[in-house]
């Protein structure tokens, strides 16, 4: 196990990172910058000074010496963040967080500095120089990092200065920092202990990252396994005749693995850039079958040198001809029809239930499918277990750096364990597989699982020992079984999360709101009224909802069920305003996609604790309908409150509402969705999904003591005339032939209901006429054969019907 200094007697340390410096602004270093603004943390990023002007500079009459000339590099890599997509800034004002400069001028506000990061060439010599010209200007306190993909962290501390080695480690982000949840802390033997569990705690409280602690070895962890798996896929491929497409038709959701699978993962990633990886791990190595397989192949080298690097290319493994999708036939190099292994075989592996059910299946398939995925399987677990004590001392780390970095559901000693680790073991040792010693002294002592429960199997002690889990991590599933379940149905859950707190949980597929979830909503809320504090509402799947259950309401209308599908949308009101007039305070937790209904309910809670990930917005146009569940009002009345009474625009506020909902229009980010009025200057924001039931837990013990409910107020509306100019854009749309008509009709019914209907400017109405006119506004359009057709289309092509 590596030692490092535990405490030195003279270690300063800072207590908190306020301002950085980013060396090197790059697409790696720039995103840095831009994920430590999406924080709050404001920066300084620096490069070098160009050495020749620009055509554009010389017309201006600009110099080398010119600070707009010297600053270039940094400042036009700054600009280019606002262009990049995926979106590396939550928000463009986030752009105002990152400073630039120069190596040669502002080298002294290094020492304003917190934490200095350097993100600059891969090359030894030139980080080894660079920390040689920085040193003089480091804080006694700050942390010197760098953000190195393989390099030995080590052989870069080599030039600094004894003080400095113990503020000195390896912080290695997985690009781009913003979306991939990994950071992997590499510290070298002479990094302090707290200087390492400060940047830990730091990185998961305030990045929102998922923290694994590396060994300095090549390309740590998560790059190292990474990268042999995609060998291996590789090698496997050609080994059997498949096709790319074939093998990424295996290598993705059916495994637990992203939908970009294999090839398509490097096309994005860049050919290039795999390449170079992977050579970094070749040149140092020792001869022998591990060197052999990071060996890169002859064709992927052909790749690069034709500059067929992929996505930024326009082609690698695959090209876009128009709007068909080909993939590249490595025998002839020729682009060809996409391949994807079909059949029943396939079909009875997507049928079987659960993730890891649909794992094993596909892994120990006895036809193609099998064929293909065991050997890489096999050899990829074994790999992983040979490197165990060498990368990681823990099982967790590798299985998490997989996870957070590389997208997979099951890291590799999860997916041993979903595949039997005794039989599979007994396989590999029959098919010839190296499998490590400690494996089967694992076995020989009775344990037959790499997990049990909260424990996993530690190679060193040849024990199980506890995960250390981050008090802060709650998780809904286990709270579920060990403080109880307070009330249940077919929709939801009630969970006791403890200091007389609870929890509503969605078990809904896809946590879509059906009759189920609104009566569940509606009984906690009796309950919490007398028994509890107050109660989150809080899921733990992929996204928080997705909605209302469109399939129900389609089939009701189709059936022309009018009376039953009133009284829905009319529960699914009630319920919305129940939430917002509780007597004790409900906090709602959206991450991930929060739409229509999501959306709606989210709307009314006493606050809102988001997760910085949350894609929010009101897109019932999208399959001919307009919100039904109080979203109408209740984004108006969110963008009236943005301004005191005396000050506030009724026009503006109808507008901005119009255009959200007519327009579909979906957040980017928890700070975009403040933009869009939905996100109030009180609600709160998670940087760390994993900490966003802990963090709205603590919003309602803030709110417990003395909450009192929002009073019953009437609202203004813009009425006939406010209507009339709402529909001036629809027709405007509609003529520019934008909108079909019945994107009109639906436009005009939303007027209605937006401006109040053909009331008097200024007419102030309750709350129940905004959701009587909503309601009608709803059931008129889901009767209509073209809003149903959109449903249809929607529930069977996952995608929005334009007629």
């Amino acid at each position: 196990m590596t030692s490092h200094i535990e405490q030195s007697a003279d270690l300063r340390l800072t207590s908190n990172i306020r301002f950085a410096v980013v060396i090197g602004s790059g697409v790696m270093g720039a995103g840095i910058a831009a994920h430590l603004a999406n924080a709050g943390i404001r920066s300084l990023m620096l490069d070098i000074v160009p050495r020749e002007l620009t055509a554009k500079e010389e017309a201006k009459g600009l110099t080398l010496e010119s600070p707009e000339v010297r600053n270039r590099i940094a400042s036009e890599n700054r600009q280019k963040l606002l262009k990049q997509n995926p979106a590396p800034l939550a928000t463009a004002e986030h752009l105002n967080f990152i400073d630039v400069g120069n190596l040669e001028d502002d080298l002294e506000r290094l020492k304003e500095a917190d934490w200095v990061i350097e993100v600059v060439v891969e090359r030894l010599d030139v980080k080894q120089q660079l920390f040689e010209k920085i040193v003089p200007y480091i804080r006694e306190d700050a942390i010197l990092s760098s953000n190195t993909s393989g390099i030995s962290i080590e052989a870069m501390a080599s030039v600094l200065p004894e003080g400095l080695k113990t503020r000195f480690l390896g912080t290695h982000f997985f690009n781009p920092p913003r979306y991939l949840k990994l950071l992997e802390l590499i510290p070298t033997e002479q990094t302090a202990r707290p200087v390492i569990d400060f940047m830990a705690r730091f990185a998961e409280d305030r990045l929102g990252k998922g923290v694994v602690e590396a060994k300095d070895t090549p390309n740590f962890i998560g790059n190292r396994i990474g990268t042999y798996g995609l060998l291996v896929t590789f090698e496997e491929m050609l080994k059997q005749n498949a096709s790319i497409g074939e093998m990424d038709s295996i290598t993705g959701p059916l495994i637990g693995r992203p939908k970009s699978a294999t090839f398509r993962t490097l096309d994005v990633v860049g050919i290039d850039t795999f390449v170079h990886v992977a050579g970094n791990v070749y040149e140092t190595l020792d001869a022998g079958e591990e060197k052999d397989t990071f060996d890169v192949p002859t064709e992927m080298k052909t790749l690069v040198e034709r500059g067929w690097i992929g996505q930024k290319a326009g082609q690698g493994f695959y090209k876009k001809d128009g709007r068909v999708i080909q993939e590249l036939n490595l025998h002839t190099f020729e682009y060809e029809q996409l391949k994807a292994i079909t059949g029943p075989e396939l079909d009875q592996i997507k049928s079987l239930p659960g993730s890891k059910a649909k794992l094993k299946g596909a892994i120990l398939n006895k036809g193609r499918i099998g064929q293909l995925l065991w050997p890489v399987t096999a050899k990829t677990l074994v790999y992983s277990a040979r490197l165990t004590g060498e990368i990681s001392d823990s099982i967790v780390a590798i299985d998490d750096a997989m996870k957070w970095g590389f997208g997979w559901k099951f890291g590799p000693f999860e997916t041993w364990d979903a595949l039997g680790v005794e039989k599979s073991v007994a396989r590999m040792k029959a098919e010839g597989y190296d499998v490590p010693a400690w494996i089967d002294e694992m076995l020989a002592a009775g344990h037959t699982s790499f997990y049990k429960g909260d424990q996993y199997y530690d190679q060193a002690s040849q024990t199980y020992v506890e995960k250390t889990v981050n008090p802060k991590e709650v998780k809904l599933a286990p709270l579920a079984k060990s403080n109880g379940i307070v009330l249940e149905n077919g929709g939801a859950r009630l969970i006791d999360i403890g200091d007389d707190v609870v929890a509503l949980e969605f078990t809904s597929p896809n946590n879509a709101i059906g009759v189920d979830i609104m009566q569940m909503i509606e009984q906690s809320i009796d309950l919490v009224e007398t028994d509890f504090k107050g109660l989150v509402l809080a899921n733990d799947g992929k996204n928080f909802c997705v909605g209302a259950n469109l399939a129900m309401m389609l089939m009701e209308a189709e059936d022309e069920n009018w009376y039953e599908l009133d009284w829905i949308i009319n529960k699914f009101q009630q319920v919305v305003q129940k939430i917002r007039y509780a007597g004790r305070p409900v906090v709602v937790a959206p991450y991930g996609m929060t739409l229509g209904g999501g959306t709606e309910i989210s709307l009314p809670a006493a606050r809102m604790q988001a997760a910085l990930e949350t894609y929010m917005g009101l897109v019932e146009v999208g399959v001919g309908l307009i919100p039904g569940g109080g979203g109408n009002v209740n984004t108006y009345r969110r963008l009236l409150e943005q301004t005191p009474k005396s000050m506030q625009n009724i026009e503006k506020a109808a507008q901005q509402t119009f255009e959200n909902i007519a327009m579909a229009k979906v957040s980017k980010s928890a700070y975009d969705a403040k933009a869009l009025g939905y996100h109030r200057p009180v609600d709160g924001i998670s940087m760390n999904r994993d900490h966003l039931t802990f963090d709205a837990k603590q919003t309602v013990l803030g709110l417990a003591d003395g909450y009192t409910a929002p009073v019953r107020e009437k609202l203004p509306v813009v009425g006939q005339t406010g209507k009339a100019t709402l529909e001036l854009a629809a027709y405007e749309m509609f003529y520019g032939g934008y909108i079909s008509e019945h994107d009109l009709k639906i436009a005009k019914k939303l007027a209605h209901v937006i401006s109040g209907g053909d009331l008097a400017y200024g007419t102030m109405v309750d709350e129940q006429y905004f959701l009587d006119i909503e309601r009608e506004a709803f059931l008129s359009l889901i009767g209509e054969p073209k809003s149903q057709q959109r449903m249809q289309h929607m529930l069977v092509k996952g995608k929005p019907l334009r007629n």
